[in-house]
């Protein structure tokens, strides 16, 4: 046995679940993270080719509605001009000669409009024509909207299935960060991040991705027609298109700040709700509820005002866009009625450009919108990568060895560990735990007992030496066949909702209602199961709040007891149960203790004087070990811990 001096733990006892604060921001730029989350999309090609091509297809049906809609206003508009012209002039009459007519009549202004115009005098309206361009738009229309439903329905799936698999991802990647990982973050903090989040990204994808497509297709589009009916006013309307990116892009550069600091303040929000309800009864008891109304305020009004900075920055760019669409507008407006005056063009034509113009500006003024979306969007995916990057525990060896015996002896040599370089915790330590012996750790707060259970089960890793299990590195054999032969309660006890037989048999999967029974035996679960209406089929709620606390913990130890593993640890697992229930289970668990070593971390010394080894721990190190008989007589740390606790007993 070898130990040395080592500085203090640096999480009293290292398995406070809710030690530490949450970790620093380091935000993504915005671009690179857009990149970043295109690249799952990798798999959809298919469908992506599918939703653009009829994207396509549905804007260019779209944008050819207005040019055949402004055919039809000229079909009318020159039927009624041939009419009234025919009052003065000779049915027949040619359209070159009744432009000549009208300007030696003087009317200049008139024959200029009838100049741009296709006139037969007399003829009247050609309402076949005009009944089959009406049916031609109702035509281009639904097929507009067949298509736009069907890329909708594409682009539906392909969000839900990018969704699916990042979900399955991030809950792949759960399971391979390691215990430190969840010892620093908030749980709070970490469930915003898997439920808030995820949730922003799906709908961010689902609100923006048809809108960007349809809009720069509109955009392109729109853009083609009006070159085809009037360059002149086309040029006119592609200004808004450099002061639309500018507006955007100043207004967004701001605003992406916010929605970092949004969500930022959501996770912290729900870290401290989530706190206040699993506390709920201790708060209640200390009379803490207006410090902790007073943190929830402060928490609040933090996110009030990032989420009001956030959605009032961005919120400016759709009337600023709108502004200047308005101002195309008018420009558009009036020029397009002085090239009618001058014959430059028809009523059609202008009417069917200005229709353009507003499906130009509006897809701009759509992405300007859609631009705070889209940051809210980017900052949850910044939040959701930055778990997707956490530093993963180390992996299993390619080729883990197994140990040939099931006997459970571990021997820790020369083992050194520490949560951090800054502060060493185990520096040299040795020990030898023979099969069927029973090892119990006592020691002050933060000696390091429950850290030298974490390092039995791999939880962290040790930094040099080697744990031995039947013979066997432990960082030679793979986590699961190291943790199927340990069986753990922890003093918090665990159970899920579901009946009482379900949580006994969460210990080994495939057990029988017989073995379930008999371990429930064992550990005297199966006395005060007998005493409720359902029996085994009893149903626990999400905190177990329909059994007590003692029989939480029974059911914990039942548990563990099935799985039958060959070594067996218990953190102070006694804690909540009565002295007479105590006493019960040290009785079964010296039967099941058969050729199986069992770790007992305890607090109170009078549950382990029959331990076949005691080991006293502080600052990391085994200062003392013995038995209890020769520990007292040895008049050391153990003799002065077992004083503390019954000196008052003894006096009174």
């Amino acid at each position: 046995m070898s130990n040395a001096r080592t500085a203090q733990p640096r999480r009293g006892g290292g398995h406070g679940p809710m030690a530490g604060g949450a970790p620093a921001e380091k935000a993504m730029n915005f671009w690179p993270s857009i990149k970043r989350f295109g690249s799952r999309l990798q798999g959809e090609a298919l469908y992506l080719i599918i939703i653009v091509v009829s994207g396509i297809a549905s804007v260019a049906l779209t944008v050819m509605g207005p040019k055949l809609l402004g055919n039809a206003t000229d079909l009318v508009m020159e039927g009624f001009v041939s009419m009234e012209l025919s009052k003065t002039l000779p049915v027949g009459t040619s359209h070159e000669q009744a432009v000549e007519a009208l300007r030696a009549a003087g009317q200049g202004q008139m024959a200029d409009l009838v100049s741009g115009m296709n006139i037969h005098i007399g003829s009247g309206i050609d309402f076949g024509a005009l009944g089959t361009v009406l049916l031609g738009v109702l035509c281009l229309y639904l097929a507009a909207a067949l298509l736009g439903w069907l890329q909708a329905y594409l682009l539906n799936g392909l969000v839900q299935r990018t969704m699916l698999k990042l979900r399955s991802d991030i809950e792949d990647k759960i399971h391979r960060l390691p215990l430190k990982y969840f010892d620093t973050m908030p749980r709070g903090e970490l469930l915003s991040r898997v439920t808030n989040d995820i949730d922003n990204i799906s709908q961010t994808l689902q609100q923006t991705m048809s809108q960007v497509l349809s809009s720069v297709f509109t955009v392109i589009g729109v853009l083609a027609m009006m070159v085809w009916i009037s360059p002149p006013l086309a040029l006119l309307a592609l200004v808004a298109i450099p002061i639309s990116l500018v507006v955007t892009m100043l207004i967004a550069r701001r605003s992406q700040k916010l929605f970092a600091a949004q969500w930022k303040e959501t996770g912290e929000l729900n870290a401290q709700v989530e706190e206040a309800f699993t506390g709920h009864a201790l708060v209640k008891v200390f009379g803490r509820q207006k410090e902790v109304t007073e943190r929830f305020t402060e928490v609040n009004e933090k996110l009030y005002k990032s989420s009001f900075g956030a959605q009032f920055v961005s919120g400016i760019i759709m009337p600023a866009l709108m502004f200047v669409g308005n101002l195309v507008y008018v420009g558009v407006a009036v020029i397009g009625g002085l090239f009618v005056a001058n014959g430059a063009m028809t009523i059609g034509g202008v009417q069917a450009f200005i229709q353009y113009s507003r499906q130009f500006t509006q897809p701009l003024s759509q992405l300007g919108s859609m631009a705070n979306l889209l940051q809210s969007g980017v900052a949850s995916a910044e939040r959701v990568f930055e778990l997707l990057d956490g530093e993963e525990e180390s992996l299993d060896p390619e080729n883990p060895a197994t140990p040939t015996s099931n006997r459970g002896e571990l021997v820790f040599s020369d083992v050194a560990f520490s949560y951090s370089k800054e502060e060493p915790l185990i520096r040299d330590l040795s020990l030898h735990a023979k099969p069927g012996e029973t090892v119990a750790i006592v020691g002050p707060t933060g000696a390091g007992k429950t850290t030298l259970v974490n390092l039995i089960m791999r939880f962290y890793d040790i930094d040099s030496g080697q744990i031995l299990l039947d013979g066997v590195d432990i960082r030679t054999m793979s986590r699961d066949e190291l943790r199927s032969r340990t069986g753990m309660v922890l003093q918090d006890t665990w159970l899920f909702g579901g009946t009482i037989r379900d949580n006994i048999a969460y210990g080994r999967e495939g057990a029988t209602q017989d073995e379930i029974v008999e371990a429930a035996k064992a550990t005297y679960v199966d006395r005060f199961v007998r005493t409720l209406p359902d029996g085994y089929d009893t149903v626990l709620d999400d905190e177990a709040s329909n059994v007590s606390a003692g029989e939480k913990q029974l059911l914990t130890i039942a548990r563990a007891f099935l799985s039958q593993p060959s070594v067996l640890i218990l953190d102070e697992a006694t804690s909540s149960v009565d002295t007479r229930t105590e006493l019960l289970l040290q009785k079964a668990m010296a039967a099941l203790r058969q050729d199986r070593t069992s770790f007992v971390i305890a607090h109170r010394l009078s549950t382990i004087r029959d331990a076949d080894l005691i080991l006293v721990m502080e600052h990391g190190d085994i200062v003392e070990q013995g038995t209890h008989d020769e520990l007292l007589a040895a008049r050391g740390a153990y003799f002065a811990l077992y004083n503390s606790q019954f000196a008052a007993a003894r006096e009174d």
